[in-house]
């Protein structure tokens, strides 16, 4: 598998998992809490994204979903909530730094 192969593969995992964790919203809010790992914040946030917001926030480079996932500020920056488009890119940027820093404390 190259590079271009396992970047694919993680942005169809992203929108996979973006797409579950609304269907489990909708669907039993408190199950869903409790099987993705979530908080209610994190839950309401999910489930008002648009499906362009999922699209966006899916194809970047970094595999969102890990184990029991709870991070409102890594949300935040990856949704972009009022920000201009030259803010855009340093919010995406600093939720990678984010994750990959979380990566290693797991480590």
């Amino acid at each position: 598998m190259n590079a271009e192969q396992i970047l694919t593969e993680i942005r169809e995992a992203n929108l996979s998992y973006l797409m579950l964790a609304q269907s489990l919203i909708r669907t039993d809010r408190e199950q869903a809490l409790y099987r993705l790992g979530i908080s209610d914040e994190t839950a309401l946030l999910i489930n008002t994204l648009s499906p362009a917001q999922m699209m966006k926030i899916a194809s970047g480079n970094t595999l969102l979903c890990r184990f029991r996932m709870d991070d409102d500020l890594v949300w935040g920056l990856l949704t972009s909530h009022g920000k201009t488009a030259a803010n855009e890119s340093v919010s995406r940027l600093h939720a990678s730094i984010l994750m990959a820093g979380r990566h290693q404390e797991a480590a």
